[in-house]
């Protein structure tokens, strides 16, 4: 295994850069993931790692060496792409081995290394079928088998999981990081599913325009998001955005005027930098919102507005709340909840759960914060027929709203 490191490394494509100034660390044994819009830069970041693109300047180190100019073969990389690229006439034992066949490695060690990826994998009775026999993920994991069987340092994969159904998407994110606690081999990973960079990673790596905008443990980044496309591209549903005023700021709180009220984010402190009366950006996430009724006791700002639009899921819902001409946000609400559109909501939260961003630089004003714990007990919650007939006798339990206020 080994690590990896970008130093002041860029990509051009005539004049457009496609990657802008990169540093960036793995570190050794580290399942990473950069994730990103498309033309972000995250891919070909990947392609500069695994030789496929040369950078216009900068330098890249696999361990202690500089790989900056290294062919892609003398790397010790194995790639898996969004293409399988299986041999079709082959059978999976012998795409299995080919690599090392090719290589003239000894017949007997290669039948054994081919049954003990198999067996990793979950594949040991596919062997002797060819890949138009296989599912998609099936498929998947043959492709991950090949690259198994090169034994690399380093694993790069490029959004491997885009062609599998939602169901085998899961369940492949499941294998991914199984097969990665089994065998801690540093691996890169690129994708545009949020969903999949916060369940995957160790670490979150995000990119756009072509630069790397933050880089972070899931919780770090979903709770303490740097700027405001980190925070509005993390998350499902995104964060709501509002305008804003910053009014003032202490060591222990900050004040922003939003949503027509003056917020007090107590407990928050105030980058040093920033202007007090300056236009901001304030931002809260629909988890973070409350129906009323059921909010915890911490969430002391109130608002009134009118349903325009409401989601099942089964086990939640989320509604589009109007609370103007020109405000609507989204709320993650309790299935309990019973709402339609056109329906009158009270909506209650924690001001101490906004996340505020100056408006011209969209960085964010606050100094980081621990994440809440969510492993607090929690209670059943109360049935409801309609939001008017639900009263403080049907009120669910703070613990109750924090357990599941993570997706």
């Amino acid at each position: 295994m080994a690590g990896v490191r970008f130093e002041g490394v860029w990509k051009l494509f005539g004049d457009v850069p496609a990657v802008q100034d990169l540093d960036l660390e793995v570190h050794d044994g580290e399942f990473l993931v950069l994730v990103g819009p498309s033309g972000c830069g995250k891919t070909t970041s990947l392609r500069m790692l695994g030789g496929l693109e040369t950078p216009s300047y900068g330098r890249i180190y696999i361990g202690d060496d500089d790989v900056t100019l290294t062919a892609p073969g003398r790397r010790d990389v194995a790639m898996v792409f969004q293409s399988y690229a299986l041999y079709p006439h082959m059978t999976v034992y012998k795409n299995l081995a080919f690599g090392p066949t090719v290589r003239h490695e000894p017949r007997r060690e290669l039948k054994a290394r081919v049954q003990e990826v198999a067996q990793v994998l979950g594949i040991e009775g596919l062997l002797n079928r060819r890949p138009s026999e296989l599912s998609g993920g099936q498929r998947q994991r043959v492709a991950l088998g090949r690259s198994l069987m090169r034994q690399p340092q380093l694993f790069l994969l490029d959004e491997p999981l885009s062609n599998l159904d939602a169901a085998l998407r899961v369940q492949m994110r499941t294998e991914l990081i199984r097969l990665h606690n089994l065998l801690p081999v540093t691996t890169v990973y690129v994708t545009h599913d949020q969903v999949e960079a916060l369940t995957m990673g160790d670490r979150v790596a995000v990119f756009h325009d072509g630069r790397l905008l933050q880089i972070g443990t899931p919780d770090e980044l979903y709770d303490n998001p740097a700027t405001r496309f980190v925070a509005s591209f993390l998350g499902s549903p995104t964060m709501n955005l509002m305008p804003g005023e910053l009014l003032s700021g202490t060591a222990q709180e900050v004040r922003v005027r939003s949503l027509d009220q003056e917020l007090v984010l107590s407990g928050r402190k105030m980058r040093p930098d920033s202007e007090i009366g300056a236009p901001v950006t304030v931002g809260v996430r629909p988890h973070d919102l409350y129906w009323a009724g059921e909010a915890p006791e911490r969430c002391t700002v109130r608002l009134a507005g009118t349903v325009d639009l409401v989601e099942h899921t089964g086990t939640e819902l989320f509604a589009a709340i109007e609370l103007g001409a020109e405000t609507k946000l989204m709320a993650r609400l309790h299935r309990s909840v019973n709402i339609s559109r056109g329906d009158r909501i009270d909506l209650a939260f924690d001001s101490g759960d906004l996340h505020v961003f100056a408006a011209d630089t969209e960085q964010s004003i606050l100094e980081g914060r621990a994440p809440r714990s969510a492993n607090q007990p929690a209670a059943a919650p109360a049935s409801a027929s309609s939001v008017s007939s639900l009263d403080s006798d049907q009120q669910m339990s703070a613990a109750l709203a924090d357990t599941e206020r993570r997706t």
